[in-house]
């Protein structure tokens, strides 16, 4: 077997158990993962448990014209419109009604427990779990504010060896609301964190805001608000079309936007996106500077995990909506977790688990 050095298995994260890894799922971008045995198989029987449907391929502005009107006896051709365009309406009615919710999130950290210090002792959270795998050189834990059952958490990997990595130009920062942010920025000052915006109200509002980075340099945006069930509010993230990121979150999700505000005085756009009201859930901030269309991505930021009662239907509608699967629906080789893992259209990933399954693993 070839030996493998760290920044080639540079995220291995798991959505549960020790026995559920998915690390050929969840590289970032710019990394190469190493196929073992295992995943070769994994690989090899993916086809038999996908369903296939030549008719999702194409996008749905092209589908839903008026020749979808034409009577089912006409002509085959229009017979085969009429049914793809049926097809998609169906699938979109699922998505929306599908039951989802952000799991979790997964970061890279260069000292597992120089980071877990700084969460419990300056943001509050609670170290769920820990997991070491050393045959595959890499240690997760899992910290949050509620169990991982019912709240949206963090999933930390740390790859031996390895205690820097590019954090790039594309991710932008995770949101915590506290009730105090003054007195949250003295407590992480005292203990020796950075922080970079003094509490304040944002520009052209009222919200009282800080900014402060965790030892890696990833930031945290503090937000001052009433006693909330789901204190992690916020992942945000940079995008190249505001319009065309909503349109897939919306339809391919099945997330609503819960607001959008433009700032021309700073050249920005943000839309609020989420499975429900941002003072309950957690929700991606999706952030457009005016003329930018790409980004550096990095290798420190992997991806967000999101809860679904069907692999299959989600990987149709991503492909359906314009984004890409990168890991075809199915359960992983020896356990019956069935999962799907899909880029966005600026190339983020998302892995989908499914509800039932996800709730054996963490049992």
């Amino acid at each position: 077997m070839v030996r493998i050095i760290p920044m080639a298995s540079s995220l291995r994260p798991s959505l549960s158990s020790s026995s559920f890894r998915f690390s050929s799922l969840c590289s970032a971008p710019r990394l190469s993962l190493p196929y073992t045995p295992s995943r070769r198989v994994a690989l090899s029987h993916l086809g038999s448990a996908v369903l296939q449907s030549q008719n999702f391929g194409l996008r749905a502005s092209s589908m839903l014209r008026g020749e979808t009107n034409v009577s089912a006896s006409s002509t085959p051709g229009g017979v085969a419109q009429a049914s793809t365009a049926a097809g998609q309406d169906n699938l979109l009615d699922w998505v929306k009604k599908d039951n989802r919710r952000m799991l979790h999130v997964v970061y890279r950290v260069g000292d597992l427990d120089r980071t877990i210090k700084f969460y419990t002792e300056c943001l509050g959270m609670k170290l769920l779990r820990k997991r070491d795998i050393p045959e595959e050189r890499y240690t997760n834990a899992f910290l949050g504010y509620g169990p991982e059952d019912s709240h949206f958490v963090i999933e930390l990997t740390y790859n031996y060896g390895v205690d820097k990595y590019d954090i790039g130009t594309g991710f932008g920062h995770f949101g915590i609301a506290v009730e105090d942010v003054a007195k949250t920025v003295e407590l992480i000052k005292a203990k020796g964190g950075k922080v970079t915006r003094e509490p304040g109200p944002v520009k052209g509002g009222s919200s009282v805001i800080a900014f402060i980075e965790d030892p890696d340099g990833y930031k945290f945006e503090l937000l001052e608000r009433p006693p909330t069930p789901e204190p992690l509010c916020q992942v945000m993230l940079r995008v190249g079309d505001l319009d065309r990121s909503i349109n897939f979150y919306e339809k391919a999700f099945g997330m609503e936007l819960l607001r959008k505000r433009d700032n021309p005085e700073y050249k920005y756009t943000i839309a609020m996106m989420g499975y429900g009201p941002e003072d309950k859930n957690a929700v991606l901030e999706l952030t457009y500077n005016y003329g930018v269309t790409e980004y550096d991505k990095g290798n420190a930021y992997a991806q967000i995990a999101i809860g679904t009662d069907d692999v299959y239907k989600t990987a149709e509608a991503v492909k359906l909506y314009g984004g890409k699967v990168t890991r075809e629906p199915g359960p992983l080789p020896g356990i019956n977790t069935k999962i799907t893992a899909c880029l966005d259209p600026d190339g983020w990933k998302t892995v989908f688990v499914d509800n039932v399954d996800f709730l054996k693993e963490l049992e």
